[in-house]
């Protein structure tokens, strides 16, 4: 399926979910007040939407696999910060296990993407 805008690519939409659930948690006390880590998870959440929708617009799908390799890396991090935010109490065990699924979802799908897109003779023509 051709996929002309990156707002038709489902993990653009699940990486805004994220951002969006991300925001929602780190807005309550005491997360609010720790500016360093909140504003930290809140880029790396944002990051992954953010990379997927600049890999896209470049045009070609040797950039656009670049970027969406960043994207998956700052998936990473979110994961790895959603831990943080458990360990300091900021988020709940039903909390950490959503956010752990929607960045496992959102990498797995990322790394799918890649390898289609590296599999394809196609060069320039973005599909999922």
């Amino acid at each position: 399926m051709k996929v002309n805008r990156f707002e038709d690519l489902e993990i653009w939409k699940l990486a805004r979910e994220l951002y969006k659930r991300v925001f929602k948690l780190t807005s309550r006390e005491p997360f609010c007040n720790d500016f360093r880590f909140r504003d930290q998870i809140r880029n790396s959440a944002g990051s992954v939407s953010d990379n997927i929708a600049e890999g896209f617009e470049r045009g070609g799908n040797k950039e656009f696999v670049q970027f969406l390799w960043v994207a998956k890396g700052s998936c990473g991090e979110t994961r790895c910060q959603s831990y943080r935010a458990f360990d300091s109490e900021y988020i709940t065990n039903e909390e950490l296990n959503e956010l752990l699924e929607r960045t496992d979802q959102i990498s797995r799908k990322t790394a799918n993407l890649i390898k289609s897109i590296k599999s394809s003779d196609r060069k320039g023509i973005k599909y999922e």
